[in-house]
């Protein structure tokens, strides 16, 4: 009897040393998770974020947005002014620059979806304006992703550009690919 009392015990010391075990390496590895998110968060994202609100405080402050907002919004009634929008927006210096807070896209996607209410654009044209003023989102942000994949600085100089690149040449596809999406919607 004692025999089987003590393989009983050693079977329960044994399941409760794997769970405490267990629940070490949980507790351990969660924590350490959290340590590196804090770091990266600090080190990485944080300064993006002053930075962008920089930026955003410069862009509203002066009124550049709105001011070009104001004079591209006339180019969203018609496909080929759509086409010249992403590509405006999807400049590769300037798509950056337009990206935090999104004012351009803000501005002209309010006045567009106002034109197509009062019927002077034709309803058709709403999914190739949303490709079109938003070419640049994300732009802003390529490289603080990369630094946040702990990309080699030679791949940031590299990818960034690309990206941008890639960005400015797909835009009006994107438009194109809206005008083709948004056949029989309306």
């Amino acid at each position: 009897m004692d025999n089987k009392a003590e393989k009983k015990s050693n079977s329960w010391e044994k399941a409760l040393t794997s769970f405490g075990r267990g629940a070490g390496v949980f507790t351990s590895t969660f924590f350490q998770a959290g340590k590196e998110t804090v770091e990266v968060i600090i080190k990485t994202v944080l300064p993006f974020m002053f930075f962008v609100s920089a930026l955003i405080g410069i862009i509203t402050k002066t009124g550049i947005g709105n001011a070009i907002a104001k004079v591209l919004s006339p180019l969203a009634s018609t496909l080929w002014g759509l086409i010249l929008i992403s590509l405006f927006c999807g400049i590769p210096v300037l798509s950056p620059l337009l990206g935090p807070g999104a004012v351009i896209a803000q501005v002209i996607g309010v006045l567009v979806g106002t034109e197509i209410g009062r019927g002077n654009i034709p309803p058709q044209y709403a999914l190739p304006a949303l490709f079109a003023i938003n070419v640049q989102c994300g732009c802003d942000f390529i490289p603080v992703a990369m630094g946040l994949g702990e990309a080699k600085p030679e791949t940031i100089e590299c990818g960034v550009p690309a990206i941008l690149v890639g960005r400015f040449l797909t835009g009006p596809v994107a438009v194109l690919i809206g005008v083709l999406f948004s056949i029989g919607l309306f």
